[in-house]
């Protein structure tokens, strides 16, 4: 009994040990706030002609360029990785910025994403690129939009529109990356449960625990 007690706390205490503090880097942590107050949307509509606001919503954001369907890989994998785990919850939305002009393109990927997913919580909208770049630039983040308006990072931004990620040097995220699987499956799924978390500890503080979250 003893010698078995001794294996248990030499080899397989360390093992669970580890897995439990590698589960994610930000499991007990506020999610820091790279950018605070960022400006909600203009008078931009989406392809229903709906307006759609960063206000009292958790987002997904984008920044498609004018390349929608070259690049309609990083919707997917997003797509599949995020959206489908958490569409349901009526406080999140995915929202995509894209050119004008691009409304067809952007048609055909929502198109193509309907044919196995709900696709409720994905918003195209549609600006000038004078004003996607305006809007990037107020993000103030390291990262910069491509020739084409575009990126394959996404960003998370909360109810109160504070764009959040990590902040730590040697960690520093401030968005994540579409074109990797591994990203998303990694870092923003990690990233994402935390602000959730927050949420719903804030709802059960208040009393006031919802389906919302």
């Amino acid at each position: 009994m003893k010698k078995n007690i001794v294996l248990f706390v030499l080899f397989i205490l360390p093992i669970v040990a580890y897995l439990f503090f590698a589960s994610g880097i930000n499991s007990f942590t506020k999610l820091p706030i790279i950018t605070p107050k960022v400006a909600d949307f203009g008078n931009w509509k989406s392809l229903k002609g709906e307006k759609v606001s960063l206000n009292n919503k958790i987002t997904i954001l984008g920044f498609s360029g004018t390349e929608i369907l070259k690049n309609r890989g990083n919707f997917f994998n997003l797509n599949e990785k995020i959206y489908q785990q958490y569409h349901t919850f009526k406080d999140l939305q995915f929202v995509v910025i894209c050119p004008l002009g691009t409304e067809k393109d952007a048609d055909k990927v929502v198109t193509a994403l309907g044919a196995f997913t709900d696709v409720s919580q994905w918003h195209f909208v549609f600006t000038s690129p004078q004003e996607i770049s305006g809007y990037y630039k107020q993000l103030k983040l390291v990262g910069k939009l491509d020739e084409n308006l575009g990126t394959p990072n996404v960003y998370i931004v909360d109810k109160v529109r504070n764009l959040r990620g990590r902040k730590k040097n040697k960690e520093y995220k401030e968005g994540y990356n579409t074109f990797h699987p591994a990203d998303l499956s990694n870092e923003m799924l990690d990233d994402f449960r935390v602000i959730l978390y927050e949420y719903r500890a804030a709802l059960k503080k208040n009393h006031n625990a919802t389906k919302e979250l």
